[in-house]
């Protein structure tokens, strides 16, 4: 298959899942929008990385590009946290076309761009203090050198990057342990499947494009790339939660999920804090 065929392929799954997801108690977005307090638990948890590397004020007055925003409400969370200037890029139109309806019910202005983030250096002429992605997002990559080259060229000189997501001994898992059934090492190529459900509940058949292309990158491709792209790393973690109920043995916690007491301690997620020098 062709690349272009699979991300066209993604595109489409993810139109699907865009009116799913703004209808399902997972995002509840009428809570969140009736209560301008309200953070995202995604939010909560990058915030959790990332305060160490700001400054006291953290991200008050910080401009801010949220890569792969899906339908905008951690992005809109950010700017409730303080940051100014929020952009939000995702790849499919659906998403945005919700991110914008809840932005602008919370009298929010965010500036929504539609595209690839492995080429949002192109799509948006200005760098940020700030960018940030999280939670599912760069296994719909297939493959990471521009996307970090973007990173760096977007931030300021001295701007600060974080990656929270998935780690990716549970893609090698298939998120069902505790047999490995799947690469986890980089550069196997596309995996393809059929998924007409998502992640949120109340899903099952609801997806009509229901191909799914995804491609594995370990952590020493996603911390390369960076350090290629020039960026300096400054902190790299394995957390022992996530943000939704991948597999049936986790049980609710304060970050989201979590493996129950007494089960084999493995990550169920990573984060990468990256700055760009000064010079």
């Amino acid at each position: 298959m062709q690349e272009a065929d699979a991300i066209a392929a993604n595109k489409a799954n993810w139109d699907d899942r865009a009116d799913v997801h703004v209808r399902s108690d997972m995002y509840d977005v009428e809570r969140f929008l009736a209560d301008p307090t309200v953070i995202s638990t995604v939010v909560q948890n990058d915030l959790s990385v990332l305060a160490p590397h700001l400054p006291v004020s953290g991200i008050q007055g910080r401009s801010l590009l949220h890569l792969q925003c899906h339908i905008g409400t951690d992005t809109l969370s950010w700017a409730r946290l303080g940051a100014i200037d929020v952009h939000g890029l995702d790849l499919s139109p659906k998403s945005l076309h919700h991110a914008a309806r809840i932005a602008e019910a919370n009298s929010h202005e965010i500036t929504w761009v539609e595209g690839d983030a492995r080429f949002a250096a192109s799509l948006i002429n200005r760098r940020f203090e700030i960018i940030v992605t999280s939670t599912g997002t760069i296994v719909w990559l297939p493959e990471l050198a521009n996307w970090a080259q973007s990173i760096h060229d977007l931030l300021e000189p001295g701007g600060v990057f974080m990656i929270r997501d998935d780690h990716p001994i549970l893609g090698a898992l298939a998120f069902e342990p505790w047999n490995i059934t799947d690469d986890y090492l980089s550069g196997g190529g596309v995996r393809t499947y059929e998924d007409s459900s998502s992640y949120t509940d109340n899903s099952t058949g609801q997806i009509a494009h229901a191909t799914n292309h995804e491609w594995r990158h370990d952590l020493g491709e996603v911390i390369g790339s960076l350090l290629r792209a020039g960026l300096h790393i400054e902190s790299v973690a394995e957390l022992p939660y996530m943000d939704w109920p991948a597999f049936p043995e986790l049980i609710p916690c304060a970050n989201g999920w979590e493996l129950a007491q007494g089960s084999p301690r493995i990550p169920l997620n990573f984060a990468v804090v990256a700055r760009r020098p000064l010079s």
